[in-house]
């Protein structure tokens, strides 16, 4: 059911949205319900995209340049940008540089990168957490969410993408075991992908000579104009770094990191391990 304060939440793109929708929708002389019907939704649906009560999803956006866009790719385009407007506070601004990496380096402590979530994982995460968000707005984030996936198969220029895990994300379960090793198939798949490295931390590191990643996590971007930065986030508050001398001082403590993790192969079969699909 849509909530009243969405209209408030709504972005400036899903208001400009909304008036254009309902503003081709009048110039063709539909009703909302007959909209609906157009598109395999209610006429209550319409309304509330239209108010701004409910926000459209990306699915009605693409229904809607079928069904009104009249072939000027308006709604197409905008998907982009609505996503954008669905992000939290503190990630907007990385998503966009994010969307545009050549290349992405993340080393993750507790879960796994957001850009490799499952959609399960993701609901299980975001509609866990303190705060509780109404159900409407957790579906909002997961399907922003999942949507950064799409970095994955980005052909022009391709996007080299490197993980590392410690070994207790890959342990810690949300919403249910099955949703972990449903995380950890698709984590083991996209493994496999030619632009993709996936690296375990070991969970006994610390019991060697130091573990270089005690300060926590952090994402490493080289950006399509060949500048660096890194992304750090910490209980809703973000920081991204673009100075020369701290992005060089975290690439190097990355760097260390890598080195003290499995090796790809080795990380593999770990997660297939963990997953109950071990090819030993």
């Amino acid at each position: 059911m849509a909530r009243a304060e969405n209209k408030a939440e709504a972005g400036s793109t899903g208001q400009l949205l909304a008036a254009l929708a309902k503003a081709f929708r009048e110039q063709q002389d539909l009703t909302q319900e007959e909209l609906g019907k157009r598109i395999g939704y209610t006429g209550s649906a319409i309304s509330a995209m239209e108010t701004g009560a409910q926000p459209a999803s990306d699915k009605m956006l693409a229904k809607l340049e079928e069904a009104i866009g009249g072939g000027l790719g308006i709604f197409e385009k905008a998907r982009r940008f609505v996503l954008l407007d669905k992000y939290p506070p503190q990630f907007k601004n990385f998503a966009l540089v994010e969307q545009e990496a050549v290349s992405l380096s993340s080393y993750q402590t507790f879960v796994v990168d957001g850009l490799f979530q499952t959609p399960e994982y993701a609901r299980a995460l975001i509609g866990g957490g303190f705060p509780k968000l109404p159900d409407e707005k957790v579906e909002e984030l997961v399907e922003a969410r999942v949507a950064r996936r799409a970095l994955f198969e980005r052909a022009d220029p391709t996007a080299m993408i490197e993980l590392i895990l410690e070994e207790s994300v890959l342990r810690r379960p949300f919403g249910s075991w099955e949703v972990l090793r449903d995380q950890l198939r698709s984590l083991a798949e996209d493994a496999e992908r030619d632009n993709v490295s996936v690296q375990v931390i070991p969970q006994e590191r610390g019991l060697r000579a130091g573990h270089a990643g005690a300060y926590g996590d952090m994402k490493l971007v080289k950006t399509k104009d060949h500048h660096d930065v890194v992304y750090l986030e910490v209980q809703d508050e973000s920081l991204l770094v673009s100075d020369p001398a701290k992005v060089a001082l975290l690439a190097h403590r990355y760097a260390k990191i890598r080195t003290q993790a499995l090796s790809p192969d080795d990380s593999l079969g770990l997660i297939r391990k963990l997953a109950g699909e071990d090819r030993t």
